[in-house]
């Protein structure tokens, strides 16, 4: 199930906290201009990855349960077969919203947030959808 526009807006209208999981310290990598993108237009971004302990100049966690505030969206830089546990945690922390970027499709993690009522966008760049509804 596609959102449609208005979705999409209200959805990013209403969301401050992006937890960025999979986001890479190098500059030139796609998690890193996402969340550039995203602290230049207001969010607070969260990064999240195992292997580092600050990226962006912020804090890094290595999994969303140890971010120690409230995330809206759970933007998703991972393959799609690594997606599932992301899933459950976002549940466990009480996401509003799991975003998978471009390129990552897993069916039965959508399935899964849906049922815990998550709102699911999957395969699509948070950054260009962002742009486009400006």
């Amino acid at each position: 199930m596609l959102l449609d526009f208005n979705a999409l807006k209200t959805l990013l209208d209403a969301s401050k906290t992006v937890a960025v999981v999979g986001l890479s310290p190098k500059e030139s990598r796609p998690s890193n201009m996402v969340a550039r993108y995203l602290i230049n237009e207001g969010y607070t971004v969260i990064p999240v990855n195992p292997g580092q302990e600050e990226i962006l100049g912020m804090p890094c966690y290595g999994d969303l349960e140890a971010v120690p505030i409230p995330v809206d969206i759970v933007d998703i830089f991972r393959r799609s077969e690594d997606v599932e546990p992301i899933v459950d945690a976002a549940i466990r922390i009480k996401a509003r919203a799991v975003w998978m970027q471009e390129g990552v499709v897993n069916e039965a993690a959508a399935a899964k947030a849906r049922d815990a009522g998550l709102i699911v966008v999957m395969d699509r760049c948070l950054k260009t959808v962002h742009a486009d509804l400006g």
